[in-house]
């Protein structure tokens, strides 16, 4: 394989992945694709248990997934880009851990798989066909993916330790009602399984 088969490749695998990130960041920050905008957004946050206003973890994440996506997408920043997403993916992935692995039962499948391409981009660079090459790469040092990626998973990891779980449905509530019931969780990445949306 030559390098221009790699670039290609680094290519789609940023455009590819970096929209799908912008898209559901958009879901945050401005309501579109069906998403509840910062609001919305921000109270199913405050359910969720993290410390902090709802609605600004909500543009907080938002902004990780949407901003890091644009950039992915576009090869700016890349190794600081990649970095935003793989924290974004880390608390986001922490909050499906109870559903197991696979989408399909609302898991922490995606998140973690969004994380680990963000993070792989970040270490690699974004190859030849990106804003990054074009301009030296003024914006996408080495140091500056280690520094990110050090202060990204840092903060995700405060984040995780200090989110206070929810409490329980009590038991005459029905689990469709409860906040913390696995349909709720799969929500939050899209249609519940087996829902015709």
């Amino acid at each position: 394989m030559t390098d221009k088969w790699t670039d290609t490749g680094l290519l789609a695998l940023r455009v590819g992945v970096g929209g799908a990130l912008a898209a559901h960041g958009s879901q945050k920050l401005f309501g579109w694709f069906d998403g509840y905008g910062p609001s919305g957004t921000g109270q199913w946050m405050d359910s969720l248990g993290f410390a902090g206003s709802g609605k600004n973890n909500a543009v907080l994440a938002g902004l990780g997934e949407f901003g890091g996506g644009v950039l992915l997408a576009l090869g700016l920043a890349t190794g600081p880009a990649g970095a935003a997403v793989a924290g974004a993916m880390t608390v986001a992935g922490s909050t499906h851990v109870p559903n197991g692995f696979f989408n399909t039962s609302g898991g922490y499948e995606l998140p973690a798989t969004f994380g680990l391409v963000g993070t792989a981009l970040a270490l690699s660079g974004p190859g030849r066909f990106s804003l990054d090459h074009l301009l030296g790469h003024t914006v996408n040092r080495k140091w500056m993916a280690l520094a990110a990626l050090a202060s990204t998973i840092g903060s995700a990891a405060y984040l995780i330790s200090t989110r206070e779980q929810p409490p329980s449905a009590p038991e005459e509530v029905d689990a469709t009602e409860s906040a913390t019931d696995q349909a709720a969780v799969a929500a939050s990445d899209g249609p519940a399984p087996g829902s015709d949306a």
